[in-house]
């Protein structure tokens, strides 16, 4: 049972720095691919693109697949198109590589939470759902600046060493995860969509999601250059700025960790609604720093922060609805690559045309305060169900 939970935290592991991986690298790539900063965020965007798009549907098709299977296929194209990236010779083929590493991601991500619950007994489950979701954060603590690290002796290198890191994955998962296939009943479900009925018909469902994607446009807007902005303000080489990244994922990884004593203490209303107002006012800040110190301490608590309320939104999401949580799984995920998609989208455009990173964190604070109004005026983070209606097959 502990080879099955260490694997589950590498899967997620090698996800979480793949999908962090191109932001401290952006500066590197934008030179060697000779291309403007406003389409830049594209190499960070086609990923998130990709996982968005298929994360609507590989979460309920895989349902009715054995998952062992699904999970080994995803690995394995997610290993080859991740090296791929690492021979990438133009920006619209490190695009292409990048998009095909997101769908990759999106077919195996979702088989590690489903498969909790089929490999492991219920006592277990709780604790391997955390390890798991760990492994996301560490990515950022860790596996980012180790990659950046190993930038320095070739921008390719970090995609190679992830590429080779999931083929190894790949055979583990092989020779050591039983076989999951679906039950009848699950194999004979044909429609996909209808499980999204409940959701698209509830008011308070659609208020969740919205609010879910402000709260990652912000937060992703913000992300997705503030390797860049490091590296042009305060003139730091790719390793310094993996450096840097390195503190924001400690803060993710602390956060995580605190997020459910943080709501037992102050309740989940009081302190997503405490922590948004925070971090609107840090994002604001943050751009006009005097030095690198103080950016990194500050960078740190906002990701300690987005570390608590992540797990908080994420709850309440899943809590709309008990029978349909997988399809809230994708759904959600799919919500989270879409705002992560286009905010490098708007990060390039507000950082070359409205005033560098101090426009992003205006806009990141204005995307805030919305999401948290569409959270508290949705009713979303009140504790109670939505009415039970089971979709049609």
């Amino acid at each position: 049972m502990r080879k099955w939970t260490a694997l589950f935290f590498f899967i997620m592991f090698l996800i979480g720095t793949d999908t962090f991986l191109i932001s401290p690298l952006l500066p590197t790539l934008q030179t060697k691919f000779s291309v403007s900063t406003e389409r830049a965020g594209w190499m960070i965007g086609s990923y998130t693109l990709g996982s968005a798009i298929f994360a609507l549907i590989a979460g309920p098709l895989s349902d009715g697949w054995n998952r062992k299977v699904v999970m080994l296929c995803g690995l394995l194209g997610f290993a080859v198109s991740t090296i791929l990236c690492g021979f990438a010779d133009s920006f619209w083929t490190m695009c292409l590589f990048r998009f095909l590493a997101g769908v990759s991601a999106a077919f195996t991500a979702p088989q590690v939470w489903a498969s909790i619950p089929a490999v492991l007994p219920p006592e277990r489950i709780s604790k391997t759902m955390g390890i798991a979701f760990s492994g996301l954060a560490a990515a950022q603590a860790l596996g980012v600046p180790i990659g950046s690290w190993l930038a320095v002796f070739s921008w390719s290198v970090p995609f190679w060493t992830i590429g080779a890191a999931a083929l190894l994955l790949a055979v583990v998962v092989r020779s050591s995860l039983p076989d999951m296939k679906p039950t009848v009943r699950q194999a004979e479900k044909t429609s996909v969509f209808r499980r999204y009925v409940p959701l698209l018909t509830s008011a308070k469902a659609r208020s969740g999601f919205l609010a879910y994607l402000l709260l990652h446009l912000g937060s992703g807007t913000a992300f997705a250059f503030v390797g860049k902005w490091v590296a042009d303000r305060f003139h730091l080489p790719v390793g310094q700025v993996g450096t840097v990244m390195m503190f924001l994922g400690f803060g993710t990884l602390l956060g995580s960790l605190i997020s459910a004593y943080v709501t037992r203490k102050l309740s989940r209303i009081k302190a997503f609604s405490f922590g948004m107002l925070l971090l609107a006012g840090l994002y604001i800040g943050a751009p006009y720093l005097p030095g690198i110190g103080y950016v990194t301490f500050v960078y740190l608590i906002i990701f300690a922060t987005l570390g608590i309320l992540f797990p908080i939104a994420m709850e309440a999401l899943i809590s709309l609805h008990s029978s349909i949580r997988g399809t809230i799984s994708s759904l959600a995920n799919s919500t989270m690559n879409g705002a992560n998609t286009l905010g490098a989208w708007v990060a390039g455009i507000l950082y070359v045309q409205f005033g560098g990173f101090s426009s992003i964190g205006v806009f990141t604070a204005v995307c805030l305060a919305l999401s948290l109004g569409m959270f508290l005026l949705g009713g979303v983070l009140q504790k109670n169900e939505l009415k039970h209606t089971t979709p049609s097959p």
